[in-house]
């Protein structure tokens, strides 16, 4: 019943905003870390709160992954998109956990606004995938080039020396190509351009926000 997959997927999104989400894969960071560990010690005040920014930045990213393939997964009606959708949401749910822990590890919060986040992710989500199967593959795949130019810029970002930050966001990028691939491979539609740029107007204000917030 729709009623009951409705209360499961928002069950699973209260998880993931109060950060009780688990990894079904582990870290891709080399080697465990802990507060002491040197590769942490060897980044200075200034970078940490850096890093810390734009991971906090990514958790909120995956946050709204989450609230999205679960908006879309519910909207579809066809089996195989929801299992596309869940297959996705589930790798996105390990990159939300490898986040969270290391914000964690750098002695920082996830955003104090995903609730909010959240809730608009959900009802975008929704609505592309009331659009018809095509627009919301096509706004996955729209969504997933646009995070993994994001990511890039976050790996020119990055500390060359934070080894740990930068295995976990070279991963999220490997993830997010295949998502974005496996959305066109199964017929999504590309946006208009003004959607698009909409799209990247939102997730400036995001991004901006949740460096701080």
């Amino acid at each position: 019943m729709f009623s009951d997959s409705l209360i499961s997927e928002l069950d699973r999104g209260l998880r993931a905003i109060a950060g009780v989400t688990q990894a079904s894969r582990p870290t891709p960071a080399a080697v465990p870390a802990t507060r002491s560990d040197p590769a942490d010690d060897a980044l200075t005040s200034e970078e940490r709160r850096h890093v810390a920014g734009l991971m906090r930045v990514n958790h909120v990213g995956e946050v709204c992954a989450q609230a999205l393939y679960q908006a879309q997964k519910l909207a579809t009606k066809r089996p195989e998109l929801r299992r596309a959708f869940e297959h996705a949401g589930k790798e996105e749910e390990d990159h939300l956990a490898w986040t969270a822990h290391r914000l964690t590890e750098l002695g920082s919060r996830p955003s104090l606004l995903n609730p909010l986040w959240y809730a608009g992710a959900f009802a975008i989500g929704f609505v592309a995938g009331k659009c018809g199967d095509k627009v919301s593959l096509g706004f996955m795949s729209e969504t997933e080039r646009q995070v993994e130019h994001h990511l890039d810029s976050h790996l020119d970002a990055l500390p060359p020396h934070d080894l740990r930050s930068r295995a976990i966001v070279d991963q999220m990028r490997a993830d997010e190509i295949e998502h974005g691939q496996a959305a066109r491979d199964a017929g999504g539609v590309e946006l208009p351009v003004p959607v698009q740029r909409v799209m990247r107007a939102a997730a400036k204000v995001m991004t901006t926000t949740a460096y701080y917030i």
